[in-house]
């Protein structure tokens, strides 16, 4: 298990306290996104319980996340990356891909992944970029 993080800036926090977590939230915000919105509450439930998840909160509200999957040696999969429509466009997308980077237990990692549709941009200010041959990687997708 990871050591807990938490980090404030301006009135917001970020924390991987799986405590602090509000599934309602959680859910709400990804029910609108393309790529979550058909998630079962019992699939994000059990995703969120096996996964290193950085909430983003106004005050007692949770207002953002991302997740990450890993093994802490050599991989991390990074997805969820959502904020609250409300709370958009204030630098917090950013804070929280650098938040996730500076995790202490994240250093060192050989491999890291998104798949992202939109958000490319956002994540090459923090150093993603295409994957080098494309062509050795193959996956299994199931919707």
């Amino acid at each position: 298990m990871a050591a807990l993080f938490t980090v404030h800036r301006d009135g917001y926090t970020i924390s991987t306290n799986p405590g602090r977590l509000d599934m309602d939230a959680i859910a709400d915000m990804l029910s609108r996104a393309y790529w979550a919105h058909s998630r079962t509450r019992a699939t994000l439930e059990r995703a969120l319980e096996n996964s290193l998840v950085f909430g983003l909160y106004a005050g007692g509200d949770q207002i953002g996340l991302a997740r990450v999957v890993t093994d802490y040696g050599v991989f991390a999969y990074l997805c969820d990356v959502i904020i609250h429509e409300d709370y958009r466009g204030k630098g917090l997308g950013a804070w929280l891909l650098e938040s996730v980077h500076n995790h202490p237990d994240l250093q060192g990692l050989r491999r890291w992944l998104l798949v992202t549709r939109d958000a490319h941009g956002l994540y090459r200010k923090f150093g993603w970029e295409p994957l080098k041959d494309p062509e050795r990687w193959m996956g299994i997708f199931n919707g």
